[in-house]
């Protein structure tokens, strides 16, 4: 299981005094600069987190949980972005049955992002099933990386 760092919103901005209204001023740049680099982290460390699932389920852990009321924080706190949500299996299985479980995957993440708030306009899934493995090893260790919801962010 990875550390999670915590994903936040970023501050809200003002405009400092001297900038002229509607524009910004060189150091407004600057600080408008820091802000976007400061948000395309967030959502690196946002897309890098995972969502795991034991063989054959579904169902989110209590993990799986937590990590994502943290990214509907997140979401909620910057409502300029919209989320794909990737379902992915294992190897083990057909290919229809992997596609079928890589849905419900995504889709039982994506309703726990809605009755956490986030609207559902914002929120896409698709299922890869076995076809984008993390891991392409045969081993235990290298299915449970498979079996995982992914996150991309997409600005609207």
């Amino acid at each position: 299981i990875e550390k999670v760092e915590e994903m936040r919103a970023p501050e809200a901005q003002t405009v400092p005094s001297g900038s002229s209204p509607g524009g910004f001023g060189p150091e407004d740049r600057g600080e408008a600069l820091h802000q976007d680099q400061a948000l395309e982290a967030e959502i690196k460390s946002f897309e890098e987190i995972h969502i795991y699932f034991d063989f054959d389920r579904a169902t989110l852990t209590k993990e799986a949980r937590e990590m994502l009321a943290r990214k509907a924080a997140f979401l909620k706190g910057n409502v300029q972005l919209k989320v794909l949500i990737e379902g992915h299996c294992d190897e083990r299985g057909t290919i229809e049955y992997n596609l079928a479980l890589g849905e419900r995957r995504a889709r039982a993440s994506a309703e726990y992002l809605r009755n956490l708030g986030v609207d559902s306009t914002r929120i896409d899934t698709v299922s890869y099933g076995k076809e984008r493995p993390l891991d392409p090893g045969h081993t235990e260790e290298a299915w449970a990386k498979n079996r995982r919801a992914q996150f991309v962010i997409a600005k609207e």
